[in-house]
């Protein structure tokens, strides 16, 4: 055997390190290439319409969920808490307005699951799965079985993404995020970045509206009277 041939899960660690260590960019300020990037960038989705999107908040009450990373199930569940405590108070869940960013490494989660079996979402993410405490193979919060989550005190809460956006709950996802992830696995397995953003944009699940940048959102959010909360 020679030298530079390794076992596939060495091969795969290796990807893995790469991808990570592209990744940690976005934590160490070193933007100017990612941004080079995206201003190249052919593959961009028409995000002319994502105002357009933020119109459709409604409600009295509305609040606007910042996910930046994997935080368990808590960028689920607080949605699904602020909906169940309003029609407490008297406030159907009709009348509220309800967004979740998606951006920086929280990403995966606007994605369906042939991606994450390709490109090891689970593990490249460190997103377990809530019940097992794997590693997720899957996305966990789409289209999740019945009784997948429970909370103590509480029982079973529907918390699934497309349970959420069946109670009105709006998704966004950040397209700067993903122009920089997609380059940074691009170079990693010597793809072209454009061709892999448009995979994961074909891969994007239903109802979820890719914005320019989370940041952007949470702006808009707020200017459509959205009380902001951090959600990991």
């Amino acid at each position: 055997m020679k030298k530079d041939d390794q076992p596939k899960s060495s091969q795969r660690r290796t990807f893995l390190k790469q991808v990570a260590t592209g990744a940690a960019v976005l934590s160490t300020g070193m933007l100017s290439a990612p941004f080079s990037l995206a201003a190249e960038d052919t593959s961009a989705p028409d995000v002319s319409d994502a105002d357009e999107w933020f119109k459709q908040v409604k409600g009295k009450h509305r609040m606007v969920f910042d996910v930046t990373q994997p935080n368990g199930t808590l960028p689920f569940a607080w949605p699904r808490v602020f909906l169940l405590t309003n029609k407490k108070t008297g406030t159907p869940e009709n009348e509220c307005g309800v967004v979740v960013i998606l951006r920086h490494s929280a990403i995966p989660y606007a994605f369906g699951n042939p991606l994450w079996e390709k490109y090891k979402f689970g593990e490249m993410f460190k997103i377990n799965n809530d019940a097992t405490k794997a590693v997720a193979a899957q996305n966990p919060f789409w289209e999740p079985k019945a009784g997948s989550f429970k909370v103590p005190g509480v029982g079973e809460v529907q918390i699934g993404i497309n349970e959420l956006q069946s109670s009105g709950v709006m998704f966004c996802v950040c397209d700067v995020a993903i122009t920089v992830h997609t380059a940074v696995i691009a170079e990693a397995t010597k793809q072209d970045a454009a061709t892999v953003k448009q995979e994961w944009l074909a891969n994007l699940l239903p109802g979820i509206q890719v914005v320019p940048s989370g940041i952007w959102a949470v702006g808009r959010a707020q200017e459509h009277g959205c009380t902001y909360c951090f959600a990991g």
